[in-house]
């Protein structure tokens, strides 16, 4: 536990102690990384940005492993395949520009939780395409979540102080990438089975062995994805009550309180345009 009693006056925050050492100097920022606390606002704010992260990959690959049985089911071309996968890249980039300048003037707790709930409606919903632009327009969609890397690093640049600010962005984006990956393992091997093994018992899938596996099937494909869109939107609801934008307190508490100024969105975006060094780590 660290008092946070520098010698000066150091302005509102919303905690009087914390449970990490912080440099004054830094905004409160910790100096330290511990692993296996999980308290605020410091070090819930890792875990809370690394696992939003996760699941929000999670969901933006979920229809990966599932796209075999829509690709028959539906009797769609690889090239349409390929175009709803392009559709749920650009949607990601475009928001990434978008969320930079948001995560300023609202913080990366109320931006995280919006972008995971908007992603995870589509989700939900996979199991109503019909068609190739169906297919599509739902992956644009559910492609919004893969911009929570923006959030995901914004949050702990924010908590974390410039000496070990880059292992802490490291590992939360270490462990989020995880997720479009650990989907693959969970909806293609684990879910989506389970689900094919629970229809070929319905009683609406009895016509014939091939009739009774081609139901159970497209049933399994269609109602999957709503598992990790619940958990999604749990996570995203939970973490608006349970975590801090930055070590002193969020962002309206702060300029509330005069910790922080008013930022204007498109003063912020229209600033990082005119930054050099932006452009040379575009290229």
């Amino acid at each position: 536990m660290a008092d946070v009693d520098s010698g000066k006056e150091a302005g509102w925050r919303k905690y009087d102690e914390y449970f990490v050492e912080v440099d004054p100097d830094q905004d409160d920022k910790s100096k330290e990384i511990k692993l296996m606390s999980f308290k605020r606002p410091h070090m819930r704010a890792f875990h809370c940005a690394w696992w939003c992260f996760f699941i929000a990959f999670f969901i933006w690959f979920s229809a990966a492993p599932l796209l075999s049985e829509i690709k028959d089911d539906l009797g769609l071309t690889k090239q349409e395949i390929w175009n709803s996968s392009i559709a749920g890249v650009a949607s990601t980039i475009v928001m990434r520009f978008i969320n930079g300048p948001m995560c300023d003037k609202y913080g990366p707790r109320i931006m995280m939780s919006t972008i995971l709930l908007i992603a995870c409606v589509p989700t939900a919903l996979t199991g109503v395409v019909e068609s190739a632009t169906d297919l599509l327009i739902i992956r644009m969609f559910i492609g919004i979540g893969g911009s929570s890397f923006v959030m995901c690093q914004y949050w702990t640049s924010r908590m974390f102080t410039k000496e070990v600010v880059g292992t802490a962005n490291a590992l939360a984006g270490g462990w989020g990438n995880l997720g479009g990956g650990v989907t693959q393992l969970v909806v293609g091997s684990a879910l989506f089975p389970l689900f094919k093994s629970i229809y070929s018992d319905d009683e609406n899938c009895k016509d014939s062995i091939h009739d009774d596996l081609k139901c159970a099937s497209e049933k399994s494909w269609r109602t999957v994805c709503i598992t990790p869109a619940v958990v999604t939107a749990i996570s995203a609801l939970s973490i608006l009550k349970t975590s801090d934008d930055a070590p002193k307190g969020n962002f309206y508490e702060m300029k509330m309180n005069g910790a922080m100024p008013a930022i204007s969105a498109a003063s912020s975006f229209r600033d990082g345009a005119y930054n050099i060094n932006t452009w040379i780590l575009f290229f």
